[in-house]
Order: C-alpha cells, then structure tokens, then sequence
C-alpha cells in the first residue's frame, strides 16, 4: 500500500513538470528496478518513472491526440505495472513489456470515443497494379530538404494526419518512426508478428506521405523528406 501512495505522490510532482528535461541522475538498470518494484521500495518506482514516463506519456499523447487523455493513460499504465510487476517474466525488455501496456491502455482509451471524421481507409492509401506498383506517382522526398519538416504549418498537416490513421497504425507508426523501437521489439509490444507489423507501417506511411504530399501540391512547394518508404 505504501508504494501505491508513492506511486500517486510522485504523479502528482511530476505532472507539473512533464516538460523539464533530462534526470539529473541516472536511472538503475531494468533487472534492479525490477528487483526494487517486487521488494515495494518506493525508490524503485521514482526511478522507473524518470527512466520511461516522458517515453510513456509520448506514445499515450501520440494515440490519444489529447493531453488529459495522455495523462490518465500515463497514471493507469504506472499503476498497472506496479499491480503486475510480479507477473513480468523477461521474456521481453522490461521496456518493451510497457510499452505493450501503454499501447493497449490508449486504444482502449480511444476506441471509446467517437470520431469527428470516419475516413474509408482502404479509399484513401495509394492504389496498386495487379504487378504491384502504384497507379498514382507517390511524391519523391529524396532530394527535398530534411529541415523543412521543421517548419510549425508541416507540423501541423503531419499533426493533423497521424490523428487520421487508424489508432493501430497510428501506434505502429509511432512505434517504429517516433520511438524508434527495432522491428521486433515493436512487435513484441504490439502483439503482432514481425510481418503484419511491417505491412501495418508501410501502409500508414503510404498515408502519411500521401497527405504531405497533397500538401505540397496545394501550396505548390516541394513535399519535405522524413517518411520512409
């Protein structure tokens, strides 16, 4: 019970602060954070939060497109983690094991809720030939500068396009593309194969670069590069 009263105080401290910076100090490694988190040692759980609550919390913001949905996604994973951290076996990264928690946590968030705007998905990816290739030219970002996606109104298009893909792909891209967790992993914490999570980010980055480029069209600029094939 102690540490579930930890666990709330520090949430409490640190929601006020979600955007102060790196720890000063560096979190233990996984196997003693584990260690800690079963022997209730409230500084295990201090420590697990400095080391995967802003990653948390950013996967949570990215799925839900909402910051109060974000935090209580955020809270209800940490608590979640604290109730079943004796059911973790290592099989996978004590990484990967939240991330999966925090993924299926905000879907479930969303899934909830009703769009404003219910796209037909398979209307708006790029169309194929029976051979595979595609019937309409998919913009070519390779010669455009990297920097320009910086720019606050590409944020904004880029922003308003994720919250179009559908929430598994959204996560699957967010995954891969934000977090940068390897193939497998991502996988793993998806609860997918390796092959269904690689068809899943193809098509969602086919859509994103589809809207990037229906972007640039209209302004008549060059479509930036930062989405992978």
């Amino acid at each position: 019970m102690g540490i579930r009263q930890s666990a709330r105080r520090i949430f409490s401290r640190l929601t006020a602060s979600k955007s102060a910076g790196a720890q000063s100090t560096t979190p233990p490694p996984d196997e003693l954070l584990v260690a800690g988190l079963r022997a209730g040692d409230p500084g295990a759980f201090e420590s697990l939060l400095a080391k995967y609550e802003a990653r948390m919390y950013r996967l949570a913001l990215g799925i839900t497109r909402n910051s109060a949905d974000a935090e209580e996604v955020c809270q209800d994973v940490f608590l979640m983690v604290l109730k079943s951290i004796g059911e973790f076996e290592g099989k996978s990264s004590l990484g990967t094991w939240i991330y999966r928690i925090a993924t299926n946590a905000a879907l479930m968030k969303i899934r909830g809720k009703a769009r404003s705007v219910e796209l037909p998905w398979d209307e708006v990816l790029p169309r194929f030939s029976q051979e595979g290739s595609h019937l309409t030219p998919v913009p070519d970002w390779s010669k455009d500068p990297e920097a320009a996606l910086l720019q606050t109104e590409l944020r904004t298009v880029l922003g308003q396009a994720l919250e179009e893909l559908p929430g598994e792909y959204r996560a699957v891209v967010l995954l891969r593309d934000v977090e940068g967790l390897p193939t497998d992993e991502a996988a793993n914490a998806l609860g997918l194969t390796v092959p269904a999570l690689k068809a899943r980010l193809h098509r969602g980055r086919l859509f994103l670069r589809g809207r990037l480029g229906e972007y640039a069209e209209k302004r008549g600029r060059l479509t930036p590069k930062g989405i992978a094939e």
